[in-house]
């Protein structure tokens, strides 16, 4: 008998601020049959992060009954944020895990894509190892205009991957991807400046000619401070305490502090055992425990 095929799923929903909706959004998945594993809300952003995990029936289930809450619930007319989104189901990237390959996840995520459109009339851009256009492999590229400018796809020969508009006219459309492990990670600067977070941004980041693997956006909080927003898209060859460091070395050149740092979502077990072997001193990874 062969083992299962799992799936990790991480959608990424544009309401950071309903306690209701998020919380709907949440038993959305729960109630089909995934194991949903840690959700992060966050203001600012107006948006909020779900991580779950299931076989291929339960990472479908799950994704298309989010899709149906996040849509009813969401309009982005009236939606607000400083992180780029162009759905109120912004990003739906499924992770193949134990005893799945990287096929088995595109397959989930097509027919999760057509099934969010017959259910929801809501189209799909494809990213990442599911895009059908190699400028679309980055994220920001397909959200580039963000929901405002999503109308003005088709007159520039760029069309959904799933559905025959560019966007549902209150809920957008869905950016859905396939990709490996991926570590969600935020430094908070002190200061008001958002220029500074950008200049550190666009240094740092891939696109800018920085550090392969990575995607960073400098962003201004409600609190009068700016962060430095990271996705680490290769944690085993991007650790996640250089790019801490290059951070605060930036920050520093620039006469800022760092205040503070956060993870957004789950991170894999190996790539904390790499930053503690590191800070430790230690020849080989280090040993980490669960709770």
């Amino acid at each position: 008998m062969s083992a299962p095929k799992i799936f990790e799923c991480v959608p990424n929903v544009s309401e950071g601020r309903d306690a209701e909706t998020i919380a709907a959004c949440a038993a959305a998945i729960a109630g089909a049959g995934a194991t949903l594993a840690h959700v992060t809300s966050d203001e600012a952003h107006h948006r909020s992060v779900f991580t779950y995990f299931g076989g291929r029936a339960e990472a479908l289930a799950a994704a298309v009954a989010l899709a149906r809450v996040a849509i009813e619930r969401i309009d982005l007319r009236r939606h607000r944020g400083v992180h780029p989104r162009i759905g109120a189901l912004d990003v739906l990237p499924f992770v193949p895990l134990a005893g799945a390959t990287i096929e088995d996840a595109r397959s989930l995520a097509r027919e999760a894509a057509q099934r969010i459109w017959t259910e929801t009339a809501t189209p799909s851009y494809f990213y990442g190892d599911l895009a059908t256009r190699e400028e679309h492999r980055n994220l920001a590229t397909v959200r580039s205009g963000e929901f405002e400018g999503l109308g003005a796809r088709p007159g520039r020969g760029i069309v959904p991957d799933v559905g025959d508009v560019p966007l549902h006219p209150g809920a957008g459309a869905v950016a859905v991807g396939v990709r490996g492990l991926l570590v969600a990670f935020n430094v908070v600067l002190r200061t008001g400046d958002v220029r500074v977070a950008r200049r550190i941004a666009r240094a740092l980041r891939e696109g800018g000619g920085g550090l392969r693997s990575l995607r960073a956006l400098g962003v201004a909080l409600d609190d009068g401070r700016v962060q430095v927003s990271c996705n680490l898209t290769d944690h085993r060859a991007l650790p996640l305490d250089r790019v801490t460091a290059l951070v605060r070395a930036a920050a520093r050149r620039a006469g800022v502090e760092v205040a503070e740092s956060e993870l957004i979502g789950l991170v894999p077990r190996a790539s904390l055992a790499a930053v503690a072997a590191r800070a430790l001193g230690l020849d080989g990874p280090a040993d980490v425990l669960g709770r």
